[in-house]
């Protein structure tokens, strides 16, 4: 569970980081491509796993739907209903 944390979490941080630590340290012109570089990357990764999280997220919601259609054939009516 901490490496996946640290994945979905620490990688896009580190990569923010190192963005502002290239803008900070380098003095060339090509200090802005670098910046650039790591924090969208870094954005991209946690943009990433956000919509894998929303996809999985929707498989859930398939799951329960399928489960109150079961009760429905069953029982007759939903199961939130008396």
């Amino acid at each position: 569970m901490a490496l996946l944390a640290t994945l979905r979490y620490g990688l896009p941080a580190a990569l923010i980081v190192a963005g502002f630590a290239i803008l900070g340290v380098v003095d060339d012109d090509i200090r802005w491509d670098g910046w650039a570089m790591c924090v969208g990357s870094g954005l991209s990764v946690l943009l990433l796993n956000w919509l894998f999280r929303l996809g999985a997220r929707g498989d859930e919601e398939r799951d329960a739907e399928q489960a109150a259609r079961d009760y429905l054939g069953v029982h007759g009516h939903w199961p939130d209903e008396d």
